[in-house]
């Protein structure tokens, strides 16, 4: 499975002589049990980008990643974490590549979100940027943290209520579990009493 970037300012490129532009986008992905999960993202010198991740559902919420740079060479690796977050700087054009692996798990599969976003450095011959191209530039990368902080407060608000439901189903049996063992015992109680009242006869 492979996702390349996406850009969502590209209009700028052609209108304005912006030397950076932002890209960004977001996914959800199940990584199944004993498995991983790789994408990759064609970068070219100077590029930066930034992978958000979190765990939203399974196991112990817990995920192995790593990026590698067209060398294979391992830039960035967390290991059994929840979130995370990692940027770089691409120092050479080429692929770049991040795994999600869950191949600790023998059983739980893993729900993951995460975002993708950056900077594509755009070269020009003149370093002069009108203000309201360098403001739309600043709010562009202001609303992309915001999208990104809106996505992990759902994601951390579903784990939460995930704990919440799980937490009341666990009272819930252990009440009945409980109820059953205090009938038991009443009525061992009542039967055990009830023979010591018995008349018994001596034929």
């Amino acid at each position: 499975m492979t996702v390349f970037l996406s850009w969502r300012h590209t209009p700028w490129l052609i209108l304005s002589t912006l030397s950076l532009i932002s890209y960004a986008s977001a996914h959800m992905i199940e990584v199944t049990a004993s498995r991983k999960e790789c994408f990759f993202e064609d970068l070219h010198e100077h590029d930066q980008m930034t992978v958000t991740y979190q765990v939203g559902e399974g196991g112990h919420l817990d995920i192995d990643f790593w990026l590698t740079d067209p060398e294979n060479n391992v830039l960035t690796k967390h290991v059994r974490e929840s979130t995370g977050t990692t940027s770089i700087t691409a120092e050479k054009d080429g692929r770049y590549e991040y795994c999600f692996s869950n191949q600790m798990s023998t059983v739980a599969d893993k729900m993951v979100s995460f975002n993708v976003h950056g900077i594509i450095y755009v070269s020009e011959e003149t370093d002069v940027i009108a203000p309201v191209e360098r403001e739309i530039r600043s709010l562009a990368i202001g609303l992309t943290s915001v999208k990104d902080e809106q996505e992990y407060i759902v994601v951390r608000e579903r784990r939460h209520r995930d704990t919440a439901e799980s937490t009341c189903d666990r009272v819930k049996w252990w009440s009945v579990l409980q109820a059953l063992v205090l009938f038991a015992v009443v009525a061992w109680q009542v039967y055990y009493l009830k023979s010591f009242f018995e008349v018994k006869r001596v034929i």
